[in-house]
């Protein structure tokens, strides 16, 4: 077998992955307007980047228990969201840095 023929057995077919990044970038960007319009109705649109970050999950959480998809009576997620309602408002009210308030809110992954 010569190297040519070697290289066209190898190759895999062509597949065109631009509709599907398409389709990923869109659906992030739908995504990221739903958290930002969340974020406006709590009064939170102002949060730095990386605050808004760090409890996205958390809001995410919230908006969707708020749309019946689940109830949740844990006392750590109530007071998971009493910490962040907490942290972001003393954030601000200039109480805290935004470091501080990260640094507080940051959940340790397991």
């Amino acid at each position: 077998m010569t190297n040519a023929s070697l290289n066209t057995q190898k190759s895999t077919p062509q597949f065109d992955v631009e509709p599907l990044l398409t389709q990923v970038w869109k659906e992030a960007e739908q995504e990221h307007q739903k958290l930002q319009d969340i974020f406006a109705v709590m009064g939170w649109a102002d949060l730095p980047d990386a605050l808004k970050i760090e409890i996205k999950d958390d809001v995410g959480a919230m908006v969707r228990e708020l749309e019946g998809q689940y109830s949740t009576c844990d006392p750590y997620v109530i007071k998971r969201r009493e910490r962040v309602s907490y942290w972001v408002d003393t954030f601000q009210s200039g109480v805290c840095s935004l470091q501080t308030a990260i640094k507080a809110l940051k959940v340790t992954k397991l």
